[in-house]
This record gives structure tokens, C-alpha cells and sequence, in this order.
């Protein structure tokens, strides 16, 4: 079982608090030193106001590729991962050059998680088909692929036509790709194009969409999973698979009960089928972040290793 954290550097107050080179590498230095396996960082491009002002989830998001290479250069062994890219937003081989950049110059520490979007009118500001998205997301994972296998691709999509073109670098492994979303289309996505599977538990959110995707009881994800594992057994995906979950229960304090709660929010998802689990970690300013995560890796990370 291995543990990951949400790097807050997507918060913007107050100035220079996360959001500068000294930030980013204090924090990512602490993340690594706390025996964390990767950091994760999602995306908004454009955000709705009204969400970003009032949902419960809402928050703000570096480019995702660019704030990552930062985090890699300040660390050695920390993997990074977009958890998650919303690939209809931008052309497939966008994607695969961004992800491939940061896949060689991190010697090989990406994890790329995808999903397909959930907020009409973010699509609508990037000019992106929000109901096409499940169709576009399944396209820009065949491109992706095609992209990184060296050599020239011939592929025609909805908005492109490869006729022969060559992207480099070649990344050499490829990045893996863990898909995101708990509905039955992402369930399928993931176990056909997918090397993991990163959902999360239910979260408060305002959000229909996401609500919809939030796993409910642990009852619920064994049911997933089992599901999964039958599609990717009857495709012939018998290859290493990571499930990556979000905790059930995300820390507001960092209290010995706290930890007690993650340590056995990590036994039931291992049980269940889960190779890790990330979390975001109360964050009221850089300091206190950076020892929240010595506690996380002290209190639960070290103690699961020993079995409590």
C-alpha cells in the first residue's frame, strides 16, 4: 500500500504563501522526506465563478504539467500525478508532448490521471464539446498511446488529422495512465485504456456531477472493482493495475484519532482491492502544511509498514 497527498499550490492567499519557487520546493521536499509516493495536483482552466465562490470542493489550480516539473526538480524519488487532466480540453497530441516532456525531464515520475470534466461552463470558456466528452476523452486515450509509441501516427479524430506526423520525444517507459470517474462509462474506460483507476469517496459538494461520481459505502466500491477486473479479465488487460482511491476520510486537524481514522480508511481499501491512497492534508498556512505531512508519514504511513 502506498500513500499520496494533494501539494497546495494551488492557493493563491496569501501571495507567495505556496505559489512561489522557495514554496514549491519546501513543500515538495517535506512531502518526499515523509516517506509520501506521489503528489497530486488537479486542473481548472477556467473555473465557474459561481463554483469557485461557493462549492464546498471549490478551489484554485496551477497548469497542472508546468507547477509538477517544479515539484519533480525540487525532489528525486516523488512521483507526480495529475489527479486529474481533463483531456477533452485540449487536442490528444498536446497532451501526450506536455505528459512525455514531463515524463523525461522527471526521469520517469509521472503518473498521468485523466478524466473526462464535470463543468459545462468551463468547457463552453475553452471551446471544448461538453457533450462530447465522454467520446472525445476515449479518443485522446487511443491518440495518447499512439503518440508515445514512436513513429508516425495516421489518425483522424473530431478536430484533428494526423496524416503522418511524428511527436518526440518518445517517452521510454510511457507514463501511466490511471482514469478517473466512478460511473459505469469511466469503470469501462479504465479497464480498457487504463493502468489504474483513481477514484474518490463522496465529498460535500453542491455539484450534481460530482456528487454522482463519489463513491458512497465501501459495499459500493467492491462492486467496482469487481466489475473492473471481470472487463479488463474478458479485454485480455492482464498487465499491473494500480487502484488509487481517495480517503473516505479527509483530515480537518491532525489529531492521534485522525490518524487512527486514515490508518483504517487504508486497511478497508487495501482489503478491498486498493494498491494506494491519496489525500489532501489541512493546509492554514506553508509551515503548518509541511507538518501535517511529517504527522502523516510519522502517524500513518510509518505505522501501516509495522501494522499499527
Amino acid at each position: 500500500m502506498k500513500f499520496g497527498v494533494s501539494i497546495p499550490i494551488g492557493k493563491i492567499s496569501p501571495v507567495g504563501e505556496y505559489q512561489s519557487m522557495a514554496a514549491v520546493r519546501e513543500m515538495a521536499v517535506a512531502i518526499e522526506a515523509a516517506g509520501v509516493s506521489f503528489a497530486g495536483l488537479s486542473e481548472h482552466p477556467a473555473p465557474d465563478t459561481h463554483w469557485l465562490h461557493n462549492d464546498p470542493t471549490a478551489h484554485d489550480a496551477l497548469d497542472p504539467f508546468t507547477a509538477l516539473a517544479f515539484v519533480a526538480a525540487a525532489t528525486t524519488r516523488l512521483k507526480v500525478l495529475t489527479n486529474i487532466i481533463v483531456l477533452p480540453f485540449r487536442n490528444p497530441f498536446i497532451t501526450a508532448k506536455a505528459a512525455a516532456t514531463l515524463q523525461v525531464l522527471s526521469d520517469h515520475r509521472l503518473i498521468l490521471g485523466v478524466g473526462v470534466g464535470y463543468q459545462e461552463s468551463e468547457f463552453d470558456a475553452l471551446g471544448a464539446a461538453y457533450r462530447q466528452r465522454g467520446a472525445l476523452t476515449d479518443e485522446a486515450l487511443e491518440t495518447i498511446r499512439l503518440a508515445w509509441s514512436g513513429g508516425a501516427v495516421v489518425k483522424e479524430g473530431r478536430n484533428f488529422n494526423a496524416k503522418g506526423n511524428e511527436p518526440r520525444p518518445v517517452p521510454s517507459p510511457s507514463p501511466p495512465i490511471w482514469v478517473g470517474g466512478s460511473s459505469a462509462k469511466a469503470i469501462e474506460r479504465a479497464a480498457r485504456f487504463g493502468d489504474g483507476w483513481i477514484p474518490y469517496f463522496s465529498v460535500p459538494t453542491n455539484d450534481p456531477t460530482v456528487a454522482a461520481s463519489s463513491i458512497t459505502s465501501y459495499e459500493q466500491y467492491a462492486g467496482m472493482i469487481a466489475r473492473l477486473q471481470d472487463m479488463r479479465a474478458k479485454l485480455g488487460n492482464d498487465g499491473l493495475f494500480d487502484i488509487s482511491t481517495g480517503s473516505p476520510f479527509r483530515p480537518k486537524t491532525t489529531t492521534r484519532d485522525d490518524a487512527e481514522q486514515l490508518l483504517e480508511c487504508a486497511h478497508q481499501l487495501q482489503s478491498h482491492g486498493a494498491t494506494s491512497m491519496w489525500t489532501p492534508l489541512p493546509a492554514p498556512s506553508r509551515g503548518a502544511f509541511i507538518e501535517n505531512v511529517a504527522w502523516y508519514g510519522e502517524e500513518v504511513i510509518a505505522k501501516f509498514g509495522k501494522g499499527r
